[in-house]
């Protein structure tokens, strides 16, 4: 056992299942050990290094905002955090931001504004859905119904409902006056990528006409063109009063956002929500120069390669129709639905230098670098032939 291993499990919490490797380097879409393997990365950093690792603009971006400044607080006005916010609101056509560390924080911001805003108006009730993930602080995990991620830490938030995932005639038999806001995950990252319905989202749309109430659009995973849309609502011509961003957001660097609608710019006084890290200069750097590398550069290249490794991993699918009962997800955002624990291909594909991970136990999740090429794909779908030969 390598000594940062065996360090490792005397030193932290033992509450990550780590992959073998004792990580030297990463750069591209490769990531190498300290005994010189190199790794095809297909995790991304759980979907986070969204232009590869090591980028030259994001390093340049980030040490050049470390020269001037690291950290001041939200009590300054920073051209960094403002040169964001202005980008962000004219990529995504919201009006409003709110700056945060996390998804989790971001989720938890929205939740509060949720509650202002409903209590105003005497509506009590906030409906999330079943197989959700909104991130492990109290009111995210109030939204989800994953007893794994529950087990014990009871009470939680009253007043939510976790109503089925994609079942329309549910949300009509709960949604009246009393419904404040719905959070809904339009491709869910940690539920076995299964996607919104145009049914599902026709019915809420018409309830929310009928109802008034706030939906929150959880784009944690899916945003930032990962499904070849900014958002994976953008296909349903619709907009949520609400967006919540993290993830990819800051090029490898903690930073979430709250996105509002301008009717919901003056929710709170100042001094009633803040953070201290949140806005952070050098993220919001680091987040500046990803959002401009994809939106200048990576579009079209998404949208090609997106269909490339869907084209792939359809062959894929016709060749093991014994093992994969189904594709899933959008862009480079998908998965492969397995009749087995999806973890034992993770360690297979693993043995061919690859690197995906599981979810919702029979899943395996996809969601690479957005710069990956065709000989990435390539080498991705032979490491699965061979992975699924084996088991």
């Amino acid at each position: 056992m390598h000594s940062l291993i065996e360090k490792e499990s005397q030193l932290l919490l033992q509450t990550y299942k780590r992959l073998p490797i004792v990580v030297d380097y990463a750069k591209g879409t490769r990531i190498y050990d300290i005994e010189g393997n190199s790794y095809l990365d297909f995790l991304g950093g759980i979907a986070v290094n969204l232009v590869g690792h090591s980028h030259p603009k994001i390093l340049e971006a980030i040490t050049t905002q470390c020269k001037r400044y690291m950290h001041l607080s939200n009590y300054f006005y920073q051209d960094a955090q403002i040169a964001m916010a202005e980008k962000l609101l004219q990529l995504t056509g919201y009006d409003r931001i709110f700056f945060t560390n996390s998804g989790t924080e971001a989720n938890e911001g929205a939740l509060k504004i949720c509650r202002r805003w409903g209590n105003q108006r005497n509506k009590k009730i906030i409906i999330a859905f079943t197989n959700g993930f909104h991130g492990r602080t109290y009111g995210s995990l109030s939204l989800m119904d994953k007893p794994r991620y529950k087990e014990s830490m009871e009470p939680f938030l009253d007043n939510i409902k976790i109503l089925p995932y994609n079942d329309a005639q549910s949300l009509k038999k709960e949604v009246n006056t009393n419904v404040a806001a719905v959070f809904l995950e339009f491709i869910q990252g940690e539920g076995g990528l299964e996607e919104t319905t145009e049914e599902f989202i026709a019915t809420l749309w018409g309830l929310k006409n009928k109802f008034n109430f706030l939906v929150v659009a959880d784009e944690i995973q899916s945003g930032i063109y990962r499904t070849g849309d900014f958002f994976a609502f953008n296909k349903f011509n619709i907009g949520p009063d609400i967006v919540t961003l993290a993830k990819g957001l800051g090029g490898g660097l903690p930073l979430g956002a709250i996105l509002l609608k301008e009717s919901l710019a003056n929710i709170f006084e100042k001094g009633m929500h803040g953070t201290t890290f949140g806005g952070n200069a050098v993220a919001c750097a680091s987040g500046l120069a990803t959002i401009n590398e994809i939106s200048q550069n990576l579009i079209p290249h998404i949208k090609q390669i997106s269909k490339y490794l869907s084209e792939k991993l359809q062959n894929v699918a016709k060749e093991f129709p014994q093992k994969v009962i189904e594709l899933r997800g959008r862009g480079l955002m998908c998965g492969i639905l397995l009749n087995f624990e999806a973890s034992r291909l993770v360690e297979s594909l693993l043995e061919e230098k690859i690197i995906t991970n599981a979810t919702s136990k029979n899943v395996l999740r996809l969601v690479p670098p957005l710069i990956i090429a065709e000989n990435d794909v390539d080498e991705l779908i032979k490491g699965l032939y061979n992975a699924l030969e084996r088991l």
